[in-house]
C-alpha cells in the first residue's frame, strides 16, 4: 500500500509542515490577487468533501479551492449517502479511496475521523471535529503572518471556551514554540494537554490579553451545545472581547474569530465592522491555506 499523509491534528504536519503550508498559502493568495494563471497541480484528480455538520466557510473554501487546483470536488452530505443509513465509516473509507484522491471530512467525534483515516488509502483531512479544527489555525497563522510579518516573538491570547479551535491553537503553539495564554472559565478547559512552559491557562481574561499581539476568540456555545447557551452565557460573563478589555493589550493588537460570530456576546462589533478588522482576511485565507494543504498532502 502506498504511504499517505493525513491531517487529523496539526501534529500530523509538524512545525516544518505547518510553516510550509502557511508560506505556500500566502504565495497562492498573491498569485490569485495578481490575476495570474492559477497553479493546477491536482489536474485530473478528485476530492471527496463530506459534511456531517453545517458549514459555510469550510464548504465553500474547500470546494472552490479543489476546483482552482484543477481537481473535481465531490460534495457529499452524510444524510444523502449510505453513511446516513448506517454504513460503517470504515466501509465508506474503503470505497471512496478507490474513487478519489483525497477525502475531507467535517464531523462530530474524533473517533469517526480516526476510523476514516485508518481505513482510507488516500489522504484524509480534518475539516472540523468536536476535538479540533486544524484547517482554521492554518488560515489564522497565515493571517498573522500577513499582518505582523512574523509568527515568532508575538504574544498570543485565547479568550473564551476551550473548544476545538482552542485545542488546535494549543497544538500549533506547542509545535512552533509560540507563547499562548488561554483565559477559560472553570469547567470549560481545553482537552489538549498544556505541558509546554510557553502555554498557560488562566481564569482572568485581562491577565491573558495583557500585552498580547494577537487575541483569538470563538462563540461560547458551539454546534450541538445550543441547549447550554444560557448556562454558558453566565459562565462567560466578562469574557467578551471589547475595547475596554483590550486596552491592556499591545497598541496594534489584532483580533481573530473563526466565524460565525455573535455580535456583542463574545466579541464587540468593532472587531468585525471596524476598518482594521482582521476576521475577513482570516475567513478568506481559509481558501488559500486549504489549497496549500491539498498541494502538500495529495500526490
Amino acid at each position: 500500500m502506498k504511504s499517505k499523509r493525513d491531517l487529523l491534528t496539526l501534529n500530523d504536519l509538524g512545525a516544518e509542515g505547518i510553516l510550509a503550508v502557511v508560506h505556500r498559502a500566502e504565495a497562492l493568495k498573491q498569485e490569485r490577487i495578481r490575476g495570474e494563471k492559477l497553479s493546477r497541480p491536482l489536474e485530473g484528480k478528485s476530492v471527496a468533501l463530506i459534511f456531517e455538520k453545517p458549514s459555510t466557510r469550510t464548504r465553500v473554501s474547500f470546494e472552490v479551492g479543489v476546483f482552482e487546483l484543477g481537481a473535481h470536488p465531490v460534495v457529499l452530505n452524510a444524510r444523502d449517502t449510505q453513511m446516513g443509513r448506517g454504513e460503517p465509516i470504515e466501509d465508506t473509507a474503503r470505497v471512496l479511496s478507490r474513487y478519489v484522491h483525497a477525502i475531507v471530512l467535517r464531523t462530530f467525534a474524533d473517533a469517526t475521523m480516526e476510523a476514516l483515516a485508518k481505513h482510507a488509502t488516500v489522504p484524509v483531512i480534518n475539516a472540523l471535529t468536536d476535538g479540533g479544527h486544524p484547517c482554521q489555525i492554518l488560515a489564522d497563522l497565515q493571517t498573522v503572518l500577513q499582518r505582523k510579518g512574523k509568527l515568532s516573538g508575538l504574544k498570543y491570547a485565547w479568550v473564551g471556551d476551550g473548544n476545538n479551535v482552542a485545542n488546535s491553537w494549543i497544538e500549533a503553539c506547542a509545535l512552533l514554540d509560540l507563547e499562548l495564554t488561554l483565559a477559560v472559565p472553570e469547567g470549560y478547559e481545553p482537552s489538549r494537554p498544556m505541558d509546554n512552559v510557553r502555554i498557560k491557562l488562566v481564569r482572568d481574561p485581562q491577565q491573558a490579553v495583557r500585552d498580547a499581539d494577537v487575541v483569538i476568540t470563538d462563540v461560547w456555545a458551539s454546534m450541538g451545545q445550543e441547549a447550554e447557551s444560557a448556562k454558558r452565557a453566565a459562565a462567560f460573563a466578562g469574557y467578551c472581547i471589547t475595547p475596554e478589555l483590550l486596552s491592556v493589550s499591545a497598541p496594534d493588537v489584532m483580533v481573530l474569530h473563526c466565524l460565525p460570530a455573535h455580535r456583542g456576546e463574545e466579541i464587540h462589533e468593532i472587531y468585525l465592522d471596524g476598518p482594521d478588522a482582521a476576521v475577513w482576511d482570516e475567513a478568506e485565507n481559509r481558501l488559500h491555506a486549504q489549497k496549500a494543504l491539498l498541494e502538500y498532502l495529495v500526490r
